[in-house]
């Protein structure tokens, strides 16, 4: 089969004498052009599956503030995507989702940081995109699998039949916390053949194999932020201007101006423009009245937190509190915690020992070991 696709507009032509393999399953392998997704597809390869390639195209040269006709580097990533595809004697289809990312992904972005939270879009994206759109890609090719070059990993515990996330092997690219969202259904139909590697071996592998990407440099950034501060994309790609307003202490006396709410998050020290006896620190941003609260490091820390748009995959409900350890943030070492939950889409996380900069519009995910509980938004 054969995607073409302008806009909004996916057309899909079959090619005459194309058959679909019953003897063998089928996986669409997500291939961003790095060194990890060219692996997996590789394994995939190696373990008999018969394999289509997919690269996403997410966001036109404008959206991400450059010339329209700058080479990014999107067009590269597709071309080392496409280069790997054919060493492997696969198909390989770009899926135009420019329209769905814009309005899943960087509107919920700007949305976040208009209202005070600082969002996470690399969730947003695996919710809405790889495991949504692309899932539904894979459905129209008869794909039995969607694979990605994530470091995680899936088992199926035997007593209760639900699928589990557990962490990469590696534990310095453990990718569980970004995953947090999958559904039983997704993930009884995705595999990540990186989870029980160690990127070194990854890279070895893709060495040993002459794939062109082999040493390319990790991803370090949101994507669709290409130059710049977020601060100056949001007005770039909005248009807007966002108004100066005050800074505060917690009693509520003006400490100074501030540059417009979208410039700062919680835990901020730098670029506060402001002198002052002790080190300040962003603890508040207040969008419903256009003001920063500032305080000291100790007004960081808080011990518990509100989490919404909730998802558990080791059980279906907590029925009672339980002992967890929890993570407020992808870079964040997870702490022990109790969490219960409150209703059906809300939980409540009390940690051992406060933390510092429990920020709304992160992710809080909890742990059992090395197997993923659940998460949701802390809100």
């Amino acid at each position: 089969m054969l995607i073409r696709s302008s806009g909004k507009n996916e057309e899909i032509l079959c090619l005459e004498g194309e058959e679909n393999h019953s003897l063998n399953k089928r996986a669409l392998i997500a291939m961003s052009g790095g060194v990890d997704s060219a692996v997996a597809a590789f394994l995939m390869k190696e373990a008999g599956y018969d394999c289509i390639g997919a690269t996403m195209k997410l966001f036109a040269n404008e959206d991400a503030g450059l010339p329209r006709e700058h080479s990014c580097c999107s067009l590269d990533d597709v071309e080392d995507a496409r280069s790997v595809a054919f060493s492997l004697g696969m198909p390989h289809y770009v899926f135009n989702f420019a329209d769905r990312f814009r309005e899943d992904v960087i509107d919920g972005f700007i949305n976040a940081y208009e209202n005070g939270r600082t969002p996470n879009p690399c969730i947003d994206c695996n919710r809405y995109l790889k495991f949504k759109k692309l899932f539904q890609r894979a459905n129209e090719l008869s794909c039995d699998y969607v694979v990605t070059g994530h470091y995680a990993r899936i088992e199926r515990d035997e007593n209760t039949g639900r699928f589990l996330l557990k962490k990469g092997l590696d534990d310095t690219k453990d990718q569980s916390y970004v995953l947090y969202s999958l559904t039983q259904e997704q993930l009884a139909h995705v595999q990540f053949p990186l989870g029980s590697l160690q990127k070194t071996e990854a890279r070895r592998i893709a060495e040993s194999h002459g794939f062109i990407n082999a040493n390319k440099h990790d991803s370090q950034d949101i994507c669709f932020v290409q130059t710049g501060k977020y601060s100056d994309f949001i007005e770039s790609y909005t248009g807007k201007h966002y108004p100066e307003g005050d800074f505060i202490d917690r009693e509520g006396h003006v400490l100074g101006r501030h540059k417009g709410i979208i410039r700062y998050t919680i835990g901020q020290r730098k670029g506060l423009g402001i002198a002052f006896s002790q080190p300040l620190y962003v603890v508040r941003v207040n969008p419903a009245d256009n003001t920063v609260m500032l305080g000291t490091n100790e007004d960081l820390f808080s011990a518990e937190l509100t989490a919404k748009d909730i998802n558990l995959i080791s059980t279906e409900r907590l029925d009672v509190p339980i002992r967890v350890k929890a993570k407020v943030r992808y870079r964040h070492t997870e702490q022990w915690a109790t969490a219960e939950q409150v209703d059906d889409d809300t939980l409540r996380v009390v940690f051992d020992e406060p933390q510092r900069a429990i920020t709304a519009g992160q992710a809080v995910v909890l742990y059992d070991g090395d197997m993923v509980v659940g998460g949701g938004t802390i809100c």
